[in-house]
């Protein structure tokens, strides 16, 4: 299979099937050469988020719905990643912050094997890079925090070179993908960070590009998400420092 598209899911029934139809679509006017699959995570939503992907997969052939435990976004993400069959591994958002179309500029620069070169294994959307747009209806304390927290991650986490680590829009070649998040052990808001300090540890290749971010009024990311954040930072600190991660 050439690609997986892994979105983490929970209550997101007001929006999932608009997602799904938009990458759907997109994906099948691609025509990709060994096809794709698109896996749903649900961190078992107590809403009927479970319910309309079922009902939907009639009409997308290529739609896999993944039940697990409400362990974090985290969690969600490694337990599709690892069940994903694709060469090439996405994850994004629920609500399409950052749309399908973007993945067009993104496979140019990755790596077709674990052999390949003047290529990235690792490829993130950006909103701090030039080209990136955004719009933003997020209260004003959300913005301030997220220009805060981006620096500290920055130093904390040695991910200097990486200017936004956090987007939710992030594509690995099958090698990296079974490799890193095999290694993860944070499952919670603060997995972002963990992977790309995996990576880094392990030399591959991460590559920063801009994209249009729609951050939406209700976004699930509120206060205690960047203090549980930065909890996991300082554990990822120490993992490093422990060695976890070599």
């Amino acid at each position: 299979m050439y690609l997986s598209w892994i979105i983490p899911a929970y209550n997101e029934e007001k929006r999932i099937e608009k997602t799904l139809r938009a990458v759907d679509a997109y994906l099948r006017s691609k025509n990709f050469s060994g096809g794709y699959e698109i896996i749903v995570v649900d961190s078992s939503s107590p809403d009927r988020t479970a319910e309309i992907v079922k009902n939907i997969s009639s009409r997308i052939p290529n739609l896999l719905l993944l039940g697990v435990k409400n362990k974090g976004k985290g969690w969600a993400v490694n337990r599709g990643m690892l069940k994903a069959q694709g060469e090439v591994r996405l994850f994004a958002d629920a609500d399409n912050s950052v749309s399908p179309e973007h993945l067009d500029n993104f496979l140019p620069f990755l790596c077709a094997s674990e052999k390949s070169t003047n290529c990235f294994d690792v490829i993130i959307g950006s909103i701090e890079i030039p080209g990136a747009q955004i719009e933003e209806q997020a209260q004003w304390y959300r913005r301030a925090l997220g220009r805060l927290a981006k620096y500290v991650i920055r130093i904390v986490a040695g991910l200097w070179e990486i200017h936004d680590s956090q987007r939710g829009f992030k594509v690995f070649s099958r090698y990296a993908a079974e490799f890193i998040f095999a290694k993860q052990e944070i499952m919670s808001w603060g997995f972002d960070i963990e992977i790309l300090v995996i990576a880094k540890t392990h030399g591959f290749g991460i590559k920063e590009l801009p994209v249009k971010w729609i951050n939406p009024p209700d976004s699930k990311v509120g206060l205690s998400s960047y203090l549980t954040t930065f909890g996991e930072l300082l554990r990822i600190k120490l993992n490093k420092i422990k060695g976890v991660y070599d």
